[in-house]
Formats: structure tokens, sequence, C-alpha cells
């Protein structure tokens, strides 16, 4: 359980920086790079705001322990979405194979974070109903 949680944290806190504070930092302290990804895309300049929101919302229900599974769920996919939106972005616009592969491996490590989120959730549930205690989802 332990090399579980240890997968699960490092591979979070990797989507919690480069997905939520990346964007945010960008967002209060080079605003005026807000758009610099997405402007190139064709996409318009509050699109860049709206992405910014949703991201941050999302690596906070994925890394808060507290958040329900449900809403969890939701944020991983939502993420998911994101990034594959992304490489298709890059695929048929500026075609750039550098750009078009980082959205590829943030997804690889957000399906990392979340299979063993899963795994966790799985392994805690099984561990109370042995015990008859009652579990919550959340990976602590």
């Amino acid at each position: 359980m332990k090399k579980n949680k240890i997968a699960f944290w490092i591979a979070t806190v990797l989507i919690v920086l480069w997905e939520g504070l990346m964007p945010l930092g960008t967002l209060l302290f080079a605003p005026q790079y807000i758009n610099a990804g997405t402007k190139p895309l064709g996409y318009p300049d509050y699109f860049a705001y709206a992405l910014i929101i949703c991201k941050v919302l999302g690596v906070l229900a994925i890394a808060v322990p507290q958040v329900p599974g449900k809403l969890k769920e939701w944020a991983y996919a939502g993420l998911t979405f994101n990034l594959i939106f992304a490489f298709i972005s890059h695929a048929c616009v500026d075609k750039n194979a550098a750009f078009m592969v980082m959205p590829i491996l943030v997804l690889g490590v957000l399906a990392v974070s979340y299979f063993y989120q899963a795994r966790i959730a799985r392994l805690s549930s099984k561990m109370h109903a042995d015990t008859g205690a009652y579990h919550q989802t959340a990976v602590v």
C-alpha cells in the first residue's frame, strides 16, 4: 500500500505543478503571456482564462484528499479531455512534434495518478470491508 501511495503522490504532484501551478503562476505573475499557448492555435483570449480556472480547480479536486470520489473522477476526465484536445490542436494547427508530444507525456503522468488513486481506493475499501469499518475513498 505504501508503494502505491508514493507512486500516486509523485504523479499527482507533477500534475499539480504542470497543470495547476504553472498556469496560475502565469496568470498572477506574467499575465502578458496568458494566451501565449492558445492564441497561435486560433483560440480567443478568454479561452486561456477559462482553461486556467478549470485546470486549477481540477488539480485541487485531485490533490485534496477530502474531495469526494465522483468529483475526482470528473476532474481526471476534464484534465484528460484538455490534454487530448491540446494534442489534437497542435497536430492540426502548428504540426510541431515537440508541442504534440508534451500533452501526451503529461497525459501519461495523469494516467499513473488515476491508476494509483483507484488502486489505493480499492485496497482501502477491501481492507475496511475485511474489518467491518467505515471507509472513505480519499487518498491520504
